[in-house]
């Protein structure tokens, strides 16, 4: 917006400028020309009035020939009078009724008279310059007075007219687009102050954003954006709110149901009761994961976990999910192992985020792997992340459906067991909230898949990204 604004600023000023000292220009130079053509005008007329004072016959006698006033030159005018005074450049001629010339300056002298002079102004070439003549004839007092300026010094004004009108112009714009600038900048520092402010809000900080100084402009715009703000976070916490009423009303008839479940399948039921129990106990404990799954990615969409990141260590969260899961890898037959690069990796994050990260990498490869197969879960670093990598024997997904395996509810083919298609949706989702990468890569035996996440490293704690 200051680049924009600055540049239209400056191209405003040169449409109007250029054509202003383009107009003022021309004025001038017509306002020159004719100040120059009365100075001619009028120094033939002052000269008339001396000849009739003195007579043309007492300025020289007619069989007495011209008298030639001598003109010295540029150069040694410029000697002589330290300066220019253009001598040089202008000259007179006086000529009698008949033709005959009376008196001229050198360097006008040999300048013909028209057969038929008429008083008024012409331009004329003469030794390699350009004349401009005004001819006055005075029939009175019986002569004819042409007085000459030669076009090269009406062009030094010209000139002058150029570097006055525009070294201004030419020096002034360029500084003028940077105090525009400068300028531009100034104004719109309560613009950079609510964008910083904004920036720097942390989620679930309901404190209305203040701008000293704010002007009348932008002061609509502050108290929309805090009602907005204040709208949303009545938003996310009636999510936050129904998530976790949503979790205890779920919970306890679950837990209720599975108790009296257990106690009927302790007691002594017929073959086929006790069959349909196993298959209802069953059923319950899908519906209880797809609600920890959907309660999870609730929690995840609603912001719940985007607070103040805090040192986490990865080996400590991944060995309490571990143990989380060890009654379903023992159920599951699959060959699981935990490598950890080192004792401790620690990272700035929110501790509930990645253990759903880790949990749904780990049930997710289980999913895909028959009885038998293997799942390894390794954590390692580099310069500047720390890496989580799942590697499964499975099936594998093939590279040109990887990109849709993270839509929700999306089950792939070769899934087995009670999976739901959330799981790398949640995965997605927290990485999302620590800005890290994840890719979906081959198996390092020829087949399977291979998770990796990498997680920025950071020393100081900022607001996660909701």
């Amino acid at each position: 917006m200051r680049g924009r604004l600055r540049w239209m600023i400056v191209a405003v000023l040169v449409a109007v400028l250029l054509p202003v000292g383009l107009y003022s220009y021309r004025r001038t130079l017509t306002e020159t020309h004719e100040l120059l053509d009365g100075r001619l005008a009028q120094s033939a007329r002052t000269l008339d009035v001396l000849i009739q004072h003195a007579g043309i016959d007492t300025v020289r006698k007619p069989d007495q020939g011209a008298l030639v006033v001598p003109i010295i030159g540029r150069k040694a005018e410029e000697q002589l009078m330290h300066g220019r005074t253009y001598e040089s450049e202008v000259g007179y001629q006086v000529f009698d009724m008949h033709g005959r010339m009376r008196l001229a300056t050198a360097n006008l002298a040999e300048l013909p008279l028209p057969r038929t002079p008429i008083s008024g102004f012409e331009n004329y070439s003469f030794n390699d310059y350009g004349w401009r003549v005004f001819t006055l004839v005075d029939d009175i007092s019986g002569v004819v007075i042409r007085m000459g300026e030669r076009d090269d010094s009406r062009r030094d004004i010209t000139h002058a007219l150029w570097f006055d009108l525009g070294l201004p112009l030419l020096l002034g714009l360029p500084l003028l687009a940077l105090l525009v600038g400068w300028a531009v900048r100034r104004g719109l520092l309560p613009l950079q102050r609510l964008t910083q402010a904004l920036a720097s809000r942390s989620p679930g900080n309901r404190q209305p954003i203040q701008l000293e100084r704010a002007p009348q402009e932008l002061q609509p715009v502050v108290a929309a954006l805090n009602t907005q703000l204040e709208r949303l976070e009545d938003a996310l916490e009636r999510e936050r709110r129904f998530s976790a009423d949503v979790a205890h009303e779920l919970r306890t008839p679950l837990a209720s149901t599975m108790i009296h479940l257990d106690g009927a399948l302790s007691t002594h039921v017929p073959p086929d009761t006790k069959a349909a129990l196993i298959s209802a106990q069953s059923g319950l404990l899908r519906l209880a994961r797809r609600i920890e799954q959907l309660l999870a990615l609730a929690r995840l969409e609603a912001g719940a976990a985007a607070g103040q990141r805090s040192e986490i260590d990865l080996v400590v969260v991944a060995m309490n999910v571990i143990d989380e899961l060890v009654p379903l890898l023992g159920e599951s037959g699959v060959d699981f192992a935990f490598a950890e690069h080192d004792e401790s990796l620690k990272v700035m994050g929110n501790e509930a985020a990645l253990a759903a990260l880790l949990r749904n990498l780990i049930e997710n490869a289980m999913h895909h792997v028959p009885a038998g197969g293997h799942v390894q879960l390794s954590l390692g670093r580099t310069a500047d992340a720390a890496v989580i990598e799942v590697v499964d024997n499975g099936p594998g997904i093939p590279a040109e459906r990887r990109a849709s395996v993270f839509a929700r509810f999306h089950r792939e083919a070769s899934s087995s067991g009670d999976g739901y298609g959330l799981g790398l949706s949640i995965v997605q989702r927290a990485a999302q909230l620590h800005d890290a990468t994840i890719e979906l890569l081959d198996g390092p035996f020829g087949r399977g898949l291979r998770v990796r996440v990498a997680i920025p490293t950071s020393t100081t704690a900022t607001p996660l990204h909701s």
